[in-house]
């Protein structure tokens, strides 16, 4: 099998100690749970980091940008931003070949269309995935170059921008169609039971519910956009590999320039899925459906999108927004700006009700 090959430090990587200053324990980002933004890397991840990129330890600063799936870290030189360091949580995907499918399909992007994207920064070995262990558990990290400018949420206004991210999606769309990944490589995918269920791959939004009138609702809502759903086509022009999380917290702006960052949720799903999480979080804003139409409008300049398309893809939103509630049952608050977090359940609330009034409310 053509597999991209991946460092390994064989022998276990000395700890701090089990205590609030970063050793993993239980929860797989327990490591990262007392460290906030701007806070060192514990030195059991420091450690291999700076071994395999070949980085002067002396000169090298590694400092906590955000934890949400991963834990994502700023890499600097003298002072200067060099690399942006993702540290996998354990379990999440589980074999290195699965993250070099990933990065191929970054790479791909880069060389073989206009699309901004972050190179991919390879070890010192030339090999994409670092492979470590720290005594408990095997840790992979993968590290980009770091991209000047902000990411969009941290904007006043990004809502001039979703037209544009509308295009770039279809853009995406349309190297997908024809992108294969190299043999021996794969990616999960986004099917209903990964988004949703006892098993599925956040957390049960049930477990976020605080009355039973609430879960009533949603899951009213939720057999509703199942319905819709139901059969779905799968086939080439509908179904393939999306980035699955492009949303303002993922796409950077310097100047005007536009980079699509963090493509970890990558994996197969149906394309009106993006359309889905381009509204992540957000869908119970007033806003969302000038958002939402925008987005279509951008979109439709480089792809189809028929009614039915769209049909399905209203009804994957109101999905996503079920799998985002699950997602705060495992997740740290501050990995939503502002009072994000705490509008989950009652924002899913009135996008329920919403949806079963007028399943394509949010483009009316």
């Amino acid at each position: 099998m053509n597999r991209m090959p991946s460092a390994t430090l064989t022998a276990p990587v000395p700890l701090l100690g089990k205590d609030r200053a970063g050793a993993p324990a239980a929860d797989p980002l327990a490591a990262f749970q007392a460290l906030t933004k701007g806070q060192p890397a514990p030195g059991w991840l420091a450690r291999p980091v700076l071994a395999g990129w070949g980085l002067p330890p002396e000169r090298t600063s590694i400092t906590l940008i955000a934890v949400s799936e991963n834990a994502t870290f700023r890499v600097s030189v003298d002072g200067v931003p060099v690399q942006v360091l993702r540290v996998h949580r354990p379990g999440y995907v589980e074999d290195p070949s699965d993250i070099a499918a990933e990065l191929g399909w970054v790479q791909a992007l880069s060389t073989e269309t206009a699309i901004p994207v972050p190179a991919v920064i390879p070890l010192a070995d030339g090999s994409t995935v670092l492979r470590f262990w720290d005594g408990d558990a095997w840790w992979f990290a993968v590290s980009f170059a770091f991209v000047a400018g902000t990411v969009l949420e941290d904007l006043d206004d990004p809502t001039p921008y979703y037209r544009r991210i509308g295009a770039l999606t279809a853009r995406m769309h349309e190297h997908s169609r024809g992108f294969q990944l190299p043999d021996g490589h794969s990616r999960f995918s986004w099917d209903l039971s990964d988004m949703l269920g006892r098993d599925c791959r956040w957390g049960d939004w049930r477990h976020a519910v605080r009355s039973d009138a609430e879960l009533r609702l949603l899951e009213r809502a939720e057999a509703s956009a199942l319905a819709a759903v139901a059969d779905a086509p799968r086939g080439a022009e509908h179904w393939g590999l999306i980035h699955a999380d492009l949303r303002p917290s993922n796409i950077m702006i310097d100047g005007d320039e536009l980079t699509v960052i963090d493509f970890d949720d990558c994996g197969f799903g149906w394309y009106g899925y993006d359309f889905a999480s381009a509204l992540s979080f957000i869908e119970h804003r007033d806003y969302a459906p000038r958002l939402a139409r925008d987005w279509v409008a951008g979109y439709r300049e480089h792809a189809e999108a028929d009614d039915g398309w769209l049909e399905r893809a209203c009804a994957l939103s109101m999905l996503r927004r079920l799998t985002m509630l699950g997602w705060t049952v495992t997740h740290r608050a501050d990995a939503l700006p502002g009072t994000l977090f705490s509008e989950q359940l009652p924002g899913s609330l009135a996008v329920a009700e919403r949806y079963l009034a007028s399943p394509s409310w949010l483009l009316e």
